[in-house]
């Protein structure tokens, strides 16, 4: 059943069709705004922003939109829709400064997309909501928050260990990270019912911590 989207939640959606249209149809528009490492060297600190609302081709944007369309609901209701924006762009910035930090030295490195930002709504949403259960793509199956976040976690720590595809998880682990700290500021209280998925994120973030000193020396 189609659910009825938050003003917020459509323009974000609106927002991202609309440029990521143009950088379809504009190729000196996509390269000016997508995430760079070289070109934010230089100072043109916009594109870790705009990076966010570009997206490669049209499952990329279509498999992000979807994501978010199927959460957006969960985490405007709990939290209020000036606290769910803030949310999205800081998960959008948290992942894409990771990223930057972590390919620091490989000035080539670009991505595009809103996946950050959409993770950091997706853990959000399993922080407020910890027996909620996930149906994924092609498994009819109900699956707990918490053993999705886990697997999604070492998946994404794996992807930026080997680096061995084109999945910006950097980003990813970034945004989630985000996620999970502006839903802590906004609703302390959350801890207190969401400690397991605490915990998992806490090793994860001194995993990653160990992969990006290791990345950066």
């Amino acid at each position: 059943m189609l659910q009825s989207l938050p003003p917020v939640g459509i323009l974000i959606i609106g927002l991202n069709i609309l440029f990521t249209y143009i950088g379809f149809k504009n190729d000196a528009f996509f390269e000016k705004y997508r995430f760079n490492i070289g070109s934010i060297k230089a100072g043109e600190y916009f594109r870790l922003l705009s990076s966010g609302f570009l997206h490669v081709n049209t499952t990329h944007l279509l498999f992000n939109m979807f994501t978010f369309y199927f959460f957006v609901n969960f985490v405007v209701g709990m939290l209020g829709t000036a606290a769910f924006l803030a949310l999205f762009l800081g998960s959008l910035l948290a992942g894409n400064f990771f990223g930057y930090y972590f390919h620091y030295k490989q000035d080539y490195y670009s991505a595009v997309g809103a996946s950050g930002a959409v993770t950091g709504v997706l853990f959000s949403a399993l922080l407020l909501y910890p027996n909620i259960e996930l149906m994924l793509f092609l498994i009819p199956i109900p699956i707990p928050g918490y053993l999705f976040g886990i697997g999604y976690i070492l998946y994404t720590l794996y992807g930026m260990k080997s680096q061995s595809d084109t999945i910006g998880h950097t980003a990813h682990f970034g945004g989630a990270i985000g996620g999970i700290l502006i839903t802590l500021i906004v609703m302390p209280e959350v801890m207190y019912s969401s400690i397991l998925m605490l915990s998992i994120l806490s090793f994860a973030v001194v995993v990653a911590g160990v992969l990006l000193y290791r990345q950066r020396n």
